[in-house]
């Protein structure tokens, strides 16, 4: 538990040496989970000590920017213009591979295209290279519970949740000032949802889309 600016979060933190990431999406029978319980009760979540609702979706569950899970692009990168918060522009793409994460705009993704076992595409950006997104009001009154990523040295991977409403000004801050990330990417709002075992914690809110959750990495033994 963080308090910040006069707001709740809770902030899981993943190092990548020690943990894997994975995406979710859909089950064996090629349904969406569509909940954070649903993946726990699954065959593929038994393993799962964090997972977080990850990235914008249709009315299918589908979602609506790139998606890449397990090395596979199942959704190509979302360009367009449009309304709403993933149109807020830049948006950006979380990515990671092994022991490497990072959370970049979308131009700049697509211009480096770096290697990621998964990626989400959502937005708006929070936080880009040390700025708070320009498209920021001090003034704003949309107060909503907000969910979101940031990456520190390349590895740390930063999953925060508010517990109470906020604004995308606050939830940035949050990021840049409070948790020392260069660059974060909003996930999404109002549907966020938090499974966190080790805290007793399942989330039941609206159905979701994209899933990102971790695993503790297997180690060989000789």
């Amino acid at each position: 538990m963080l308090v910040y600016g006069g707001a709740d979060y809770v902030v899981c933190t993943v190092d990548l040496a020690q943990y894997a990431l994975r995406m979710f999406l859909q089950d064996s029978e090629g349904k969406p989970y569509g909940s954070l319980a649903r993946l726990a009760d699954s065959p593929e979540g038994h393993n799962i000590v964090f997972a977080m609702n990850g990235g914008m979706y249709g009315t299918d569950r589908m979602p609506v920017g790139l998606y890449v899970e397990n090395g596979r692009m199942i959704k190509a990168a979302n360009t367009a213009s449009g309304s709403g918060n993933f149109h807020l522009k830049p948006n950006g793409i979380f990515y990671a591979s092994g022991e490497n994460a990072g959370v970049i705009e979308t131009g700049r993704y697509l211009a480096a295209r770096p290697h990621a076992e998964i990626a989400t595409q959502s937005g708006p950006m929070l936080v880009i290279d040390g700025r708070i997104h320009p498209g920021f009001s001090q003034d704003s009154a949309s107060r909503k519970l907000r969910n979101g990523v940031g990456v520190r040295d390349g590895r740390i991977v930063l999953f925060a949740i508010s517990d109470s409403p906020v604004t995308f000004m606050e939830f940035a801050h949050l990021f840049k000032d409070a948790l020392g990330c260069r660059d974060a990417l909003f996930l999404d709002g109002s549907v966020s949802s938090l499974y966190a075992p080790s805290l007793g914690r399942l989330d039941g809110f609206a159905p979701v889309g994209p899933i990102i959750g971790a695993a503790e990495r297997r180690r060989e033994v000789h």
